[in-house]
Formats: C-alpha cells, structure tokens, sequence
C-alpha cells in the first residue's frame, strides 16, 4: 500500500480529525474485547483438560481400590507393597488420626500423579468430601482455611515485605542523594509498615487483632473523579465543619510539605464552599461554619494549590514560548482529577461573585493552573466564556477587567491554534455584547476592551488573519442585507453602537499590527494588512448610507476610526469629500433656531435627537467636527511633497461654500435667507483655508529646491524626512486644536465625576431618610400597638 498523499492528509487532518479519533476509539474497544474473549476461551478450554485429568485418575484409583480388596495398614505393608499400592494412602491400625490429618491426607490420594497448583474458582467450587479412618467428613474449602491460608498468605507476606527493605537498602547505598530526596519529600514511601496488607488508615487499634487472611486489594476506579464525589458526599448532609485548626493544619502540610493529601482535603472543602447556600441536591463532604473560615478557605486553596502542583508537576516554558509539562507520568495521572475538580469549583464560584476583590483573587489563580487545563477543551471554554462575560461586564471595574484579560491572554499565548480560535471567537463576542449601549460612563471600559482585544490578533498571524476575514466579511453581509433590502427599518442592522464599535475595534486592530515601524523592525509584511482595502470599503459604504443631518455623529465616528488606520499604515483614504457633503447639507446653509439645549456630545452619540435639528448648538457643533477632521485628514500629509495638489480641492470648495453661507441671497433666490448667519462656525472654516494655503506655500518652497524628478521614488520619500510634523503651519495649528480639546475634554470630565460624587452623596442622604422614616413609623406602629393594650386593660378592669 503506497503512501497517503499530502492534500489527503492535510484534509483528514483538518476535517476528519474526530472522525478518525473516534474510529481509532471503537477499534480499541473491539480488539479489547477480542483479546478477552480468548482469554475466556483459552481458560475453559484449560478447565477442560483438567476435569478430563481428573476423572481419568479417579477412574483409575477406584481400579486399583478394587484389585487391592481390603485395605492394609501400615503396619502390614512392606516397601513394595506401599508402592505398589498407586500411593494410595492406608489407615493407621493403632493410632486415631486427628481431624486435621485426614483433611491434609485426603486429597492426596484423589490427586493426579503430577502435582498441580490448584485455581482460585476450582478451590471454590469443588467441595469434594474425604472421608477419614474414624469416620469424620473434612471438604476441601475446610482444608483451605485451615492450612492453606495461614501458610501460604503469611510467608508471601513476609517475603514482599523482606524484598522491599532489600531494595530500600540497595537505593540508599547506590543513589543516596535520591534516597535522601525521598525522605524530604515522599517520607511515606520509605516508611515500610511492619504487617505489609495495612495501609495507615487501616492500622488495626489496641484492641484489635489483626486478621490472618489477606485482604482484597483496593479496586482502582477507572474514574477518579467519581472517587473524589462519592468522598465528597459519604459524610451526607451532616457534614465535617471546618475550623480554622483544621485549616492551619492544611496550610503548614502544604506550604511545608507540599502535601498531596493536604491538597485533596483542601479541594473538596474548597468545593463546598463554591457551593455554599445552594440548594442543588447535592452532598459535600465538608460544611463551612462561619464567615472567616469561608475567607481563610479561599485564601488558602486559591494561592496554595497552584504552588504544590507547580511542585509536583514543574511547568517547563521554551525560548519559543510553547509549554512543556509531562502528562504521561503516574503524577499527572494521579493529580488530573483533583485538578479537574478544583478548576470546576473555581469556575463555578466565578460566576457566582460580586465582590471585585474576591474576582480579582479568583481570576489570578486561574494563570498558573492554565498549562495542566490544555488538554481538557470542554473545561477550558466553559471557563473562557465566563472570563470574556466578566471582562466585557459594564459593571465590572478597570482592575477586574485587567485581570480577566491576562487570562485570557496566557491561554492564547500558551494554547494551539484550536485555543486560540476559540478565545478569539469569544472575546470578540464578548465585545460585540459589551458595547451594546454607549454613554459617558461606559464609553471607557469599551475602549478598554477594544484596544486589549486588538492585541490578541497579533499572537497567531494566521489564525488573527482567518478569524478577521470571518468577522469583517459578516460586516459586508450586513452592510448588502441593509442596502438591497427595502424594507424601512433595514438600515438599523448597521446604524446601532455595536456595529460601529465593530468598525472600530478592526480599525485598531489593524492600525497597531500593520503600521510601518512595525514592518520596518520585523522586515515583513503583516499577514493582516489585506484586510485593510475590504474594510475601509465597508467603513465607506456605512457612513454614506443615510446622508441625512440626524446621524451625522455615526459619519464622524466612522471617520475618526479611518484617520486612526491612514496615518500609522501610511495608506491614503480619501475622507475629504464625506466631510464637504456635511457642509453642503441644508442643515449647515440655513440659519439655525435659537435653543437652549445642551450641547451635544459627538463622542457618545451616533443619532442626534430630533430635538436638536437645525438648532445653533446642533450646527455649531458640527461645523467644528468638519473643521477637526479635515485638519486631522489632511496634517498626516503635511510633509508630503504633493500637498499642494491634496489641499487645492478642498481650499476651492472651502471658499465656495464661504461665498454661499455670507452672500445676501442663496443661489439667486432671496426667499430662501441671507445664508447661515453663523459667524463663529465661518470664522473657524476661513481660519482653516487660511492654515491650508500657508502650508501650500511652505511646501512649494521646499520643493522648488530639490533636484529629482518626480519618477524618483527614493527622493519623493525622503522629502522633509528630517522635518518635524510639527514645524509646519497647519501642524503647528493642529497641535494648538488638540491642547484645546484635551483642556476642554479635562473640565467636561472633572464635572461629571463630581456630578457622579454629588448625585452619590444624594442618594446616601435619600437612602438615610428612608430608613429614618420607617424607623419612625415602626416606633409609631409600636405606641399604637401600646396604647391598644392599655385600653383595653382599662376595659377589662
């Protein structure tokens, strides 16, 4: 048979990898069971042979009875006559023999001429009787007992017992450092009992004899994870309370020690706790007793047990960052099912939590325990699933959050690309469901969310690329269902927060793995950067799907989002002209209405309230999002040697606009008003012309002196390499807008958080009254209830 051809592998590998590890499993099972039923076959066929052999030599001893007639004694027979006699055995003439003789004699003379060692199940089932010279019946179950046992069971004993001191006292003469190893860390190994079939549980009291028959061995469950719950549940419901002594001891046994035993008892406190005021039915071994023993357990099982296992069961890390840990030894073995419960008590007690802190606490040791949880999938994505909801909580802290995502983060870093997959799946689904509402208290934690889950996509460029394509492509999906679909509300698939956060989260994840340092210190293109062109086309095609004035928030969104990606990537996006339709909107010709509102925060808005529309404060507003954007656009090409070309059609439109906005009629027609009548949102677009065409003027200077054509790819790149952003005009203006907004930004935010203190201190004082209230009316419930009695004493009376 030739070789399997590579494709053929790469698809079983890829696409039938469970079906062949299934197939592999039923085979396993079917040549187990082949290999049983000739062992069956193999001991009848044996049993057979030796009912055969011993009818055969009963048959011939009856003969033989028969021609000898009556038989002699000893004291008759001579040597010939003894042997003569198919060692058959005589009765004594002159002496009674004791019971136990006869029972040792009895079977001789039925057995077959060569010696065989008797099975367990023929010992049992045959029960023939011997009769001796003065009539007792011994059967040979009685024959046993009586010599059998205290024989054979008591020297094979001794002899392990002796062989095992032997080869204790081999290895301390041979590798003694070992041998001194063993006493420091395994003592119970070379503490050998002095009656070898008793454990130390089972060591026999003062009183007790110890019992003369060998034990059955302890059966090794095949599942030790049953084992652990039949413990956990034998004591029912009146369980063991733990104390703090009991816990004392634990810790020293662990922390000292390293104890295994220690550790086991600890899980399955720690087990009961998770599941502690819970009404499920089932049982635990251990009852918690009062609220410090709670916190004393969670402490000690949260921080220790990832110490004794990292002790027992070393984590090695290559210089590659892959994980070595031996999980085909006895000790992983051994330890996988108290690992296995004590991950599913931690995870159970997650998602049970409210207190930050205790979360904190929780999630940190779930780092250490990550390596030995590789290989049990299941487990890992309950876990990662309950992670991901507490870091895409909106009502979790920054700190809790952090916390969550180093979790998650040392799983993608230490998993394959199976994990991997799976964490990226679920984290940014946990950011899809996390950004479902935007206000200016969660808009922090959404950003939290979007710029640490950007750098997951990083870890595994393949991976990254595959999940990417996945989730962008879903995007466009939406984005066509929306534009070909005529129903009214069609539109709202894409127009919701969760979209654009999406939009945005792509944005940044590809603006920090495909900027060009990045590429200029590693030497390579970033598998990501494909997906550059397909988003920036879904990002366009968003924000001009309804160009009306209500959702010109969404559009300044998306168009933050897309100067993010061209400046870093150094990919030009023409922004310009999404931003010249705002201003050639009705909503910024006309002269606005006078309002009071408050002015409208772009940063948390994506659809104006009707409200707001063809206000001052709504058109003053967005006159400095346009000015904003378009100096942001276009100071990322302050430097490049055809400024001048980029800026001339929007310095012409500019100025157009200018001229409509101030003249005394719009367009010829004087009905329709004498322009905006908005002087500070035209002074802002004249300042920015003003800017625009200054920095035309120092980029012609600058390039009337160079000497290279423009074929010359070499020196159009390196034209004002030297030269700070910052040193041109419309840098320097830039700089000034950005110190303005950052002070404005800072006041704004200093007043909401001491709104936030002042409505808490509100709420404080509401609460207290409250219950002052019902204090009183409790008191005057209870004069009432005082008064009722004393009248009716007086009527009694």
């Amino acid at each position: 048979m030739g070789s399997t051809k590579k494709s053929t592998r790469k698809f079983e590998k890829n696409h039938l990898k469970d079906t062949l590890e299934r197939r592999k499993g039923v085979a396993k099972i079917k040549q187990r069971q082949h290999v049983k039923e000739k062992r069956k076959a193999r001991k009848a066929k044996e049993e057979d042979a030796v009912s055969t052999a011993r009818d055969e030599d009963a048959v011939k001893n009856s003969a033989t009875g028969a021609r000898g007639g009556q038989t002699q004694t000893l004291d008759e027979m001579d040597v010939d006559e003894f042997f003569q006699g198919g060692f058959e055995i005589a009765q004594m003439s002159d002496k009674k023999p004791s019971r136990k003789r006869a029972a040792r004699d009895a079977p001789t003379a039925a057995a077959p001429p060569k010696p065989r060692k008797r099975k367990r199940d023929e010992t049992q089932d045959a029960t023939t009787t011997t009769t001796t010279g003065t009539g007792d019946v011994v059967s040979s179950s009685q024959e046993e007992e009586e010599v059998e046992a205290p024989l054979t069971e008591s020297d094979s004993g001794d002899d392990d017992l002796e062989a095992h001191k032997r080869d204790l006292r081999a290895l301390a003469a041979k590798d003694p450092e070992f041998y001194k190893y063993l006493e420091e860390n395994d003592a119970e190994l070379l503490n050998v009992p002095d009656h070898p079939d008793l454990s130390e549980d089972d060591q026999p009291s003062d009183g007790e004899e110890i019992p003369q028959v060998r034990k059955a061995k302890r059966k090794i469950a095949g599942d030790a994870t049953e084992e652990i719950e039949s413990e956990d549940g034998q004591d029912g419901e009146n369980g063991e309370a733990v104390t703090m002594g009991a816990l004392a001891k634990w810790r020293k046994a662990m922390v000292e020690l390293h104890s295994l035993r220690a550790m086991k008892e600890v899980i399955l406190a720690f087990r009961a706790a998770a599941h502690v005021n819970e009404d499920d039915g089932k049982e635990y071994k251990y009852t918690i007793s009062s609220p410090e023993v709670y916190h004393e357990l969670l402490l000690l099982a949260l921080k220790e047990i990832p110490v004794v296992l990292a002790h027992y069961l070393p984590v090695r890390q290559t210089q590659s960052g892959k994980i070595r840990i031996t999980t085909d030894s006895k000790k992983f073995r051994n330890t996988t099912p108290l690992l296995k419960s004590h991950a599913a008590s931690a995870h159970h007690l997650l998602s049970t939590l409210s207190d930050d802190a205790t979360i904190r606490l929780t999630l940190s040791s779930f780092v250490p325990l990550l390596p030995y949880l590789l290989s049990f999938k299941k487990l890992l994505r309950g876990i990662v699933k309950t992670v991901v909801g507490i870091w895409s909580n909106t009502a979790s802290t920054e700190a809790t959050r952090i916390s969550a995502f180093l979790v998650v983060r040392r799983l993608a870093v230490i998993g394959d690309a199976g994990l991997r997959e799976m964490v990226l799946r679920s984290v940014y689904q946990g950011l899809v469901k996390g950004s479902r509402s935007t206000s200016v208290h969660t808009l922090p934690g959404v950003n939290l969310m979007k710029n640490s889950a950007a750098e997951l996509w990083g870890l595994d460029p393949s991976v990254g690329y595959t999940t990417g394509f996945a989730f962008i492509r879903q995007l466009a999906i939406h984005l066509r269902g929306s534009i070909t679909n005529s129903s009214k509300d069609s539109y709202r698939a894409v127009y919701n927060w969760q979209y654009v956060h999406s939009l945005d989260f792509w944005s940044r994840v590809l603006t920090l793995h495909c900027a060009m340092l990045r590429e200029a210190e590693t030497g390579k293109e970033f598998a990501l950067k494909p997906l550059i062109y397909p988003l920036v086309q879904i990002t366009l095609g968003t924000l001009r799907l309804i160009p009306t004035a209500q959702y010109f928030p969404l559009r300044f969104q998306l168009t933050r989002a897309l100067l993010r990606l061209s400046g870093p990537t150094g990919i030009y996006i023409p922004l310009a002209p999404a931003l010249l339709e705002v201003l050639s909107s009705a909503e910024m010709k006309r002269a606005p209405k006078p309002s009071t509102l408050k002015g409208l925060d772009f940063a948390t808005t994506i659809r104006a309230p009707k409200a707001y529309l063809r206000t001052r404060v709504y058109q003053d507003g967005i006159g400095e999002q346009v000015g904003e954007l378009l100096s942001e656009f276009l100071v990322q090409w302050t430097k490049s040697i055809a400024f001048p070309e980029l800026a001339l059609p929007v310095v012409v439109m500019l100025k157009r606009w200018l001229k409509e906005v101030s003249s005394s009629s719009h367009r010829g027609n004087s009905s329709s008003g004498a322009g905006n009548k908005n002087n500070k949102l035209n002074s802002a677009m004249v300042l920015l012309v003003q800017k625009l065409e200054a920095n035309s003027r120092w980029i012609d200077d600058h390039r009337a002196k160079v000497d290279f054509a423009p074929n010359d790819r070499a020196g159009v790149e390196s034209f004002l390499a030297d030269t700070e952003w910052t040193t041109s005009p419309l840098g320097a203006f830039v700089v000034g807008q950005r110190k303005q907004r950052e002070e404005r930004e800072r006041l704004i935010e200093k007043g909401r958080r001491e709104e936030e203190k002042r409505m808490g201190v509100e709420r404080r004082e509401r609460d207290e009254d409250d219950e002052d209230v019902d204090m009183d009316i409790e008191d005057a419930s209870g004069d009432e209830d005082v008064d009722e009695e004393e009248d009716e004493d007086e009527d009694e009376e």
